[in-house]
């Protein structure tokens, strides 16, 4: 019976994967249900600020900030691709680093020069494989990311930018639809386009007062954008996470069920081959005592 001892010691290390994929399951469950409560009440600090820069942008025609300068042909970019720190979440990471790639070529096929930051190790170790030039990282951003520890990555890309250096800046994440749906996406974050500062009637109304800028209204309209674009950022890493959780979570039931459904082939399997075994000792017996009889 050295065959059915080989699966019977199969059958128990399955069955130990399952259980470590069900607790894994759990804890992603219990992850993705805080994820989405952090990336939903990160969103109506960024639409406050998008308002009042609004309003100030309007109020003050004349002056254009740095921000808002459009390229007709960017030759320098800058990608702010945010991934995973952990595995084990499905093609998340694949497919957003997929769709950074692609546009990646478009920029170097156009004679474009490429600079990145990651935010994720998964997305830090991709770039560094590909060769791609990595100008600054954060990575171990643990369950509840920080601003703080965001803003440093994100400051090289905005002075590379005011000080002309890159002539636009994609933000590359995934946004989380639902819990069996996560969408890559590559989105232009700067320069800010006016569909991203543009206020409804309503909102026109609400913020329809006057402001006294201290010290001028450049600087106080420059720091607004400034605050507004790391909010952008935060927000993408908040909806990366919660898609990260769900991605897992999917993952690890899958990795479930079909261990499950894999001690259910081999129970199989080693029934037959034990009944098999009995059968043929049976008949050795039978024939034995036939031989003797006769």
């Amino acid at each position: 019976m050295a065959v059915g001892k080989e699966i019977r010691g199969k059958i128990k290390s399955v069955e130990n994967t399952k259980k470590i994929t069900k607790a894994m399951e759990m804890v992603a469950a219990s992850k993705m249900r805080k994820a989405q409560e952090r990336m939903r009440s990160a969103r109506p600090y960024a639409d406050k600020i998008r308002n009042i820069t609004a309003h100030l942008s309007e109020a003050n025609p004349e002056y254009k900030s740095p921000y808002l300068r459009a390229s007709a042909n960017p030759k320098n970019v800058g990608f702010i691709v945010v991934t995973t720190d952990k595995g084990l979440c499905g093609g998340l990471n694949t497919n957003v680093l997929r769709a950074v790639t692609t546009k990646m070529k478009e920029v170097q096929s156009s004679g474009g020069t490429i600079h990145t930051v990651a935010i994720g190790n998964k997305g830090f170790g991709f770039l560094n494989r590909i060769g791609a030039s990595v100008v600054s990282h954060a990575t171990q951003l643990g369950d509840a990311p920080q601003l703080e520890k965001l803003i440093g990555p994100v400051k090289v890309m905005l002075d590379a930018f005011v000080e002309g250096k890159l002539d636009a800046v994609y933000l590359c994440y995934t946004k989380f639809i639902n819990t069996m749906k996560q969408e890559p996406m590559v989105e232009p974050l700067l320069p800010l386009s006016a569909s991203r500062l543009e206020q409804s009637a309503a909102e026109k109304k609400q913020y329809g007062w006057d402001y006294i800028y201290e010290p001028d209204a450049p600087t106080v309209i420059d720091d607004l954008l400034t605050r507004y674009i790391e909010a952008l950022v935060y927000q993408a890493v908040a909806e990366n996470m919660a898609s990260e959780q769900s991605a897992r979570m999917v993952a690890m039931k899958a990795a479930t069920d079909n261990a499950g459904t894999l001690i259910g082939e081999l129970k199989l399997i080693y029934n037959k081959t034990r009944q098999a075994a009995i059968t043929k000792e049976l008949s050795e017996i039978v024939g034995g005592a036939a031989a003797i009889s006769g």
